[in-house]
């Protein structure tokens, strides 16, 4: 049996005959809960997907199918549960079944990145079908079929994971979140295949792309080419810089104008003049007529006319068959607004590895 402390007959003193005494203790910081151990980061940026047109090859080289959705990071902390999307806006009341699966993983503190997806019946990510569940573009409902696919640990238990190797934090990750799970938190897992192969086979199910990571880089934020999106049907975020007025056309609109980012600039990219309906052109046309702007915010120098120039804070998502050789689409059709939330205008990589014949 253990005995109970020595008690002291009387306290240690100081230099005058006074008790000595600890200095009082600062209270605790919830974001730093183990002093000796990292803060927990209150956001991070994310690492994106440089575009390109074929896989890259290596050993250093790792794939995982590229899932469709919103692209999330869920906090586990202290206070509780966080899930901010990509412009860092707080979205946790608008998934509870993913803010639920957080607080059952078995950890202290994490950062997960992932993408919010909701599944189709052959179980194929289908973003129409998380927008409907979202109540649509703007809309303010909760879903609660979405599901969260995690391919990424930032943050474990008082540590942060960014300076270490894609190899170390996905095997933290897999031990948090063991593949073939069916929760609403689920493991993205890396497929063994070379890169050629595992594309065709994705389109061959009509998946969207697949991705690469370089499996010894660090997390950095930003399209710097450590992750690589490549896609079946090209598909992209543009950003709307003005519209070609049309007197027989749905909306009035002739062409949708189309920029995306090179550098910190916007540069012209092309039109898109099909894939809108009668309901769909009187939205854009309500939305663009609010943000008229007096110049462009391209240089342009094609020949179209009657162009009303806009503010570039719509997105547009395209599909277009390839790039030409002067970094334009074609055939380009419109198929719908993204949330501005996403940021997601598509950022260009080498025009040469744009192009596809």
């Amino acid at each position: 049996m253990t005995k109970p402390p020595h008690k002291l007959s009387k306290p240690l003193l100081g230099g005058v005959d006074a008790p000595l005494r600890s200095r009082p203790r600062r209270r605790r910081d919830p974001a730093q809960p183990n002093l000796p151990l990292d803060a927990m980061p209150v956001r991070i940026d994310p690492c994106l997907a440089l575009l390109k047109a074929r896989p890259p090859k290596g050993d250093d080289w790792v794939y995982e199918i590229k899932w469709d959705g919103y692209r999330l990071s869920v906090h586990i902390e202290p206070t509780g549960i966080r899930i901010l999307t990509r412009g860092g806006h707080d979205w946790t009341d608008r998934f509870p079944a993913i803010k639920q699966a957080a607080l059952w993983l078995p950890v202290g503190t994490a950062i997960l990145d992932g993408e919010a997806v909701v599944l189709d019946e052959q179980g194929r990510s289908d973003f129409s079908l998380l927008q409907q569940s979202l109540g649509g573009r703007g809309g303010k409902k909760s879903s609660s079929d979405a599901i969260f696919m995690a391919f990424d640990l930032l943050y474990f238990d008082g540590h942060d994971l960014r300076d270490s190797e894609l190899d170390m934090r996905r095997h933290l990750l897999e031990d948090l979140v063991p593949a073939g799970g069916e929760g609403d938190i689920r493991l993205s897992e890396e497929v063994d295949a070379d890169g050629d192969v595992l594309l065709r086979v994705a389109c061959e199910h009509d998946l969207e792309g697949i991705i690469a990571k370089r499996r010894s880089a660090p997390y950095r934020p930003g399209r710097l080419g450590d992750w690589v999106k490549i896609k079946c049907v090209q598909s992209d975020s543009f950003a709307i810089v003005g519209y070609e007025k049309s007197g027989s056309a749905f909306g009035k609109i002739g062409a949708l104008l189309l920029a995306a980012r090179t550098g910190g600039e916007l540069v012209y990219v092309g039109s898109v003049g099909t894939g809108f309906n009668e309901r769909s052109a009187a939205q854009l046309r309500e939305a663009m007529d609010k943000i008229k702007a007096p110049a462009p915010a391209v240089e342009y120098s094609g020949r179209r006319k009657n162009i009303v120039w806009i503010k570039p804070t719509l997105i547009a998502e395209v599909e277009y068959r390839a790039w030409t050789h002067d970094g334009k689409l074609r055939h380009a059709s419109y198929k719908g607004l993204r949330e501005r939330q996403d940021n997601a205008v598509t950022h260009l990589a080498d025009k040469n590895d744009l192009i596809v014949d």
